[in-house]
């Protein structure tokens, strides 16, 4: 198995740490309902699951839930965006954090993800956090202002090594009236003190001062407590990569010496009508949003699972109706297993273990006629699009329907065979006349 390692910026042969995979992804920030776009990331990492489990290795999973700590930027200024929705919405952070957790949950098992093997939340590890801050300081990565303790980005050589960064002209282009303390516009808040004025419901003291910690801190936290480090798998999006990654890196070389990751694996954006999602856009679709269009969770994890995780996809209508026929046509090759005997064979698996190269499978599910039911079978439990529980075989009384309208239209009875016809489709199935004798198809 080949996976395009972000560490070393190429496709390298996947050889686990020990006999347990463990993989951390980077969950929700749940202060809202999630878009399309987040979802897309889980889809992939769910393919890379059942790859992995495919090629019979054991994965321990931990995806985290943000329910703290991450402003507005980047750059450890704007209000915690937890702390902004309560506001807005008129809710504690508590009832926001449990509401889009929630909602966040039902549209993933709806999309069919396999569950982690365990959801961290943030608020969870909070003594945790204290108790990496103290670590990290007493290695001397840290220093403090009136607003925080900040990572010293200077005491960790490879701080720009992982995404590239330009750290000098980074310096250049400060704009230092943001964080006038801060020794270089790189270095960032590993935990943020609450001034006299400022209101914020979620606090903890540390310090003998209220605070709370940094958003980048949590995932090093939580993979230090559960895991240990190094762990195999590190997965995110590609906006993860300059900021957020980058600050984990550094943050766990302070805390063990050791590198936080072996493999880190990264999805590209996705675009709508060719535009980056953005509620000032409003071009932001939700899972639901889809479902009132017409279109099931399955659908949109088709449309997903047709480009490559690594390139850049642009969402359209178009395009999702498009893989709304595609799964359908497949549902319905799956019908034609009952019907007569098909025994064609294919393994995609192959092509998986080419870097999730997930179209290339589509592709030979499509040249591939005459599939057999145990062959979609594999191809169901590697892509998780849920074929076989939407293509049940025929009850007895539908077949008995049809042996009946057959007997009507041999009998060229049209009226009774016409009836029965349309009897079939209101309960979701049509039969198409053919030279070779009728079969029946899931009505679209």
């Amino acid at each position: 198995m080949k996976i395009y390692n972000t560490l070393h910026h190429k496709l390298e042969e996947f050889k686990p740490l020990s006999k347990i995979v463990k993989i951390y992804t980077c969950g929700p920030t749940v202060y809202g309902f999630q878009h399309i776009g987040n979802y897309a990331s889980y889809i992939y990492w769910d393919l890379l699951i059942r790859t992995l489990k495919a090629n019979h290795y054991q994965v321990q999973r931990i995806l985290n839930f943000t329910d703290v700590g991450h402003l507005t930027s980047d750059a450890d200024t704007g209000e915690d965006k937890m702390e902004k929705t309560a506001r807005k919405e008129n809710k504690s952070v508590f009832e926001i954090a449990q509401f889009y957790g929630d909602d966040f949950l039902r549209n993933f098992r709806m999309l069919n993800l396999l569950e982690p093997d365990k959801i961290a939340r943030a608020t969870n590890y909070i003594e945790q956090d204290k108790q990496a801050v103290n670590l990290m300081s007493k290695n001397g990565f840290t220093y403090e202002t009136t607003d925080g303790i900040y990572f010293d980005t200077s005491k960790f050589a490879n701080y720009a090594k992982f995404a590239k960064l330009d750290l000098e002209h980074l310096q250049a282009g400060a704009r230092v009236e943001l964080s006038p303390e801060k020794k270089h516009p790189s270095d960032f808040a590993v935990w943020k003190f609450i001034q006299p004025n400022e209101k914020h419901a979620m606090r903890w003291d540390y310090l003998n001062r209220p605070g709370y910690p940094g958003w980048h801190l949590e995932c090093s936290t939580i993979i230090h407590t559960e895991f240990k480090e190094p762990i195999d798998i590190h997965t995110g999006g590609i906006d993860h990569i300059p900021v957020h990654h980058t600050n984990e890196i550094a943050q766990t070389f302070a805390l063990s010496g050791k590198p936080l990751a072996k493999y880190w694996l990264h999805c590209n954006f996705i675009t709508i009508n060719g535009q980056k999602i953005s509620k000032s856009i409003g071009n932001i679709y939700t899972i639901d949003d889809l479902s009132k269009a017409g279109f099931s969770p399955m659908d949109f994890k088709m449309w997903v699972l047709q480009g490559h995780f690594q390139g850049e996809r642009n969402f359209t209508f178009d395009s999702l109706s498009s893989a709304q026929t595609r799964r359908l046509n497949w549902r319905n090759r799956i019908a034609l297993t009952y019907q007569k005997p098909l025994n064609q064979k294919l393994d995609i698996l192959p092509q998986l273990n080419q870097n999730l190269n997930s179209p290339t499978a589509f592709a030979l599910i499509d040249a591939t006629p005459d599939l057999s039911f145990a062959t979609w079978q594999h191809i169901d439990n590697l892509l998780g699009l849920n074929l076989i529980q939407d293509a049940p075989p025929l009850s007895p009384q539908l077949t008995q329907l049809i042996s009946q309208r057959e007997s009507y239209r041999q009998a060229k009875n049209w009226q009774m065979s016409d009836q029965l016809r349309t009897q079939l489709e209101q309960q979701g199935i049509t039969i198409k006349d053919t030279s070779t004798g009728p079969f029946w198809q899931y009505c679209q």
